[in-house]
């Protein structure tokens, strides 16, 4: 695996997330986001190259919801994606989000 910089600056979050990988479905816990991914754990291992779809409960009981990510790397039940597919309404949302998170992250308790 090559070494590159990430473009967006990832946050702490402890969230609900429901994911597909084709006929088959996942839970898990979202550990960190950013505007372009998000590093999880469920119980539907993935591998490094697959697609999936996203659904997220943000703390603030929002859903985001990810018609198309790419798992970049994973490790046992923990993996991370990137966004590859997302409505641009909801990208402006998870921005507002991440933006609120960047002003006060301790009004969630992180």
């Amino acid at each position: 695996m090559r070494f590159t910089i990430r473009p967006f600056r990832r946050f702490p979050v402890q969230c609900s997330v429901t994911y597909n990988a084709g006929p088959f479905q996942g839970q898990g816990t979202v550990w960190n986001l950013s505007c372009a991914g998000w590093r999880l754990s469920g119980d539907l291992p993935m591998r490094s190259g697959e697609t999936l779809s996203l659904t997220v409960t943000l703390p603030n009981e929002q859903h985001i919801l990810i018609p198309q990510a790419v798992v970049r790397w994973s490790r046992g039940q923990e993996f991370a994606v990137e966004n590859l597919a997302i409505e641009p309404h909801t990208q402006a949302r998870l921005q507002h989000y991440v933006k609120w998170l960047v002003q006060d992250p301790h009004e969630i308790g992180l």
